[in-house]
């Protein structure tokens, strides 16, 4: 489900009301978490951070023109989704994300390849998202990501 918003602020307030809040905090915790050089933007219907073209002219190989994503936020029809590509594609990020997970979270961790899907909004992992959100700079994020479009 995409939301066509123009910003961060026009996202938000049109989601659930319900969900207004904890995805506010969620937006927040990332941004004050991410390492410098990511750019918050919406994109594919999402609150995204991406690697900016002037940082990385090349874009995303899919859309050249598009900045290079990397992590999302999305209000699905039953959840929020977290999305962050990191995890896609380091084995070893997957691997501590979900080692860490039980930590911070009684519920059992649903999740799709990059998608971290979470149906109850009070048992959203806050500190959890903090720490993923520090383990990739943005040059770390355009290496993998250039050492796996070369695959």
């Amino acid at each position: 489900m995409q939301i066509a918003a123009i910003s961060v602020d026009d996202y938000i307030s049109k989601i659930p009301e319900e969900r207004r809040d904890i995805f506010r905090k969620l937006v927040n915790i990332i941004n004050d978490n991410l390492p410098k050089g990511f750019k918050e933007n919406i994109s594919y219907g999402m609150v995204g951070w991406a690697v900016p073209l002037e940082t990385y002219p090349a874009g995303y190989h899919c859309s050249p023109n598009t900045p290079l994503p990397f992590m999302a936020l999305a209000s699905q029809k039953n959840f929020i989704a977290f999305y962050h590509m990191g995890m896609y594609m380091k084995p070893e990020l997957l691997a501590w994300f979900v080692s860490e997970y039980p930590k911070y979270s009684t519920r059992k961790l649903d999740m799709g390849k990059s998608c971290v899907r979470f149906k109850k909004i009070d048992d959203i992992p806050l500190e959890l998202i903090a720490e993923i959100s520090k383990k990739m700079s943005v040059e770390d994020w355009i290496d993998c990501y250039e050492a796996n479009l070369k695959k």
